[in-house]
């Protein structure tokens, strides 16, 4: 064997040597994170499940309907009394779903609530005097890039599968289905596959930070970089989803324009653009206008928000997301600018309409 092989092997060989003096037995030996990730895994898979989004299809042969399978993806026991968390585009456009825990067992879902514009959604099952195992939510605020995560999902199909990776970044945007922008998002590169979405996303204690809904992939594969919904706005949106069958966001009072963007950059301006008032709403009680024309048809703008209670508002995304903040029945006070002048009203939010 040449020298310089020998050498190359010096370290493995020596390694190998130390282990046999030692006695080690690899059935009782492991690293801290080996041990971590076998506790967390042991810990919280029970509570991740898997769905199956099915459609009602006829058939030219038969007039007897059949449920096809449309999807499957991931989600997790959000209590003991059967309520699971997944994410809106898992079972969008389903007409039945069903949930599969982990001893096997097939339980048909009712939709509970869902939220477009977070990727959440909330599935009702009977657990049938089964003992469930609920997820432990975390503090996704505590969460620094380099901390480990761990996945736990069914990609490609494949149930109950754990990969392992760091926070990657914080603060990161995606698109929701919806349009909206979904903000504060977590990206991290522990390996999240078609099938993975839905699933929690676990700290080192095995505590929720985070739901894995998409990646960012040339393929559709994973490439490193996946991005998960914080635990902390999942433990503000589920309750309400629960209760009301969607987030209470309240209601300002005013219709926004379609194609916003587009006038923005027409008019030269920032913020959002008032198209109408709602009749009998906050807003056309003290007196904020919408677009209106002159005698030549021109579109002449009327209000233009550009701030709620100090807070920079520059496009819809901004107004919404401030919104989220309060409920029906907070006042707050709108900035707005119109004929040169910037005018600040107090404004009464509406409650949502009810389920």
């Amino acid at each position: 064997m040449p020298a310089f092989r020998a050498l190359a092997l010096l370290p493995a060989m020596l390694f190998a040597a130390g282990v046999a003096a030692q006695g080690l037995d690899y059935r009782e030996f492991s690293t801290d994170d080996e041990a971590n990730n076998i506790e967390v895994f042991k810990r919280a898979s029970p509570s991740v499940v898997n769905i199956t989004n099915s459609r009602i299809v006829r058939s030219f042969r038969s007039l007897n309907p059949q449920a096809i399978p449309q999807g499957n993806g991931s989600g997790f026991l959000w209590s003991g009394d059967g309520h699971v968390v997944t994410n809106f585009h898992v079972i969008q456009q389903a007409d039945s779903v069903t949930v599969t825990l982990q001893d096997g067992s097939i339980h048909l879902a009712r939709i509970r609530g869902v939220d477009p514009d977070k990727d959440l959604a909330v599935l009702k099952i009977d657990p049938g005097g089964l003992e469930l195992t609920p997820v432990a939510v975390g503090d996704s605020s505590l969460l620094e890039v380099g901390r480990k995560v761990i996945a736990i999902g069914n990609p490609f199909g494949l149930d109950t599968t754990m990969t392992v990776g760091v926070v990657s970044a914080l603060g990161r945007e995606i698109d929701a289905l919806s349009g909206r922008k979904i903000r504060d998002v977590i990206q991290t590169d522990a390996a999240i596959n078609p099938g993975n979405s839905g699933g929690p996303l676990l700290n080192s204690l095995g505590e929720l930070v985070g739901v894995n809904t998409a990646i960012f992939s040339p393929s559709g594969a994973n490439s490193g970089i996946g991005f998960a919904i914080p635990a902390n706005t999942v433990r503000r949106v589920v309750p309400e989803l629960i209760e009301y069958g969607r987030v209470q966001t309240p209601f300002l009072g005013i219709m926004q324009m379609p194609q916003p963007d587009y006038y923005r950059r027409l008019w030269g301006i920032e913020g959002v653009i008032v198209l109408d008032v709602v009749e009998g709403a906050g807003p056309q009680r003290v007196g904020m206008e919408g677009l209106s024309r002159s005698r030549t048809g021109r579109l002449l703008l009327g209000d233009v928000i550009v701030a709620i209670d100090g807070a920079p508002v520059r496009n819809e995304d901004d107004l919404a997301s401030m919104l989220e903040r309060y409920r029906g029945g907070d006042t707050v006070t709108v900035t707005s600018e119109r004929d040169n002048r910037r005018i600040d009203y107090e404004i009464e939010l509406l409650a949502p309409a009810s389920r």
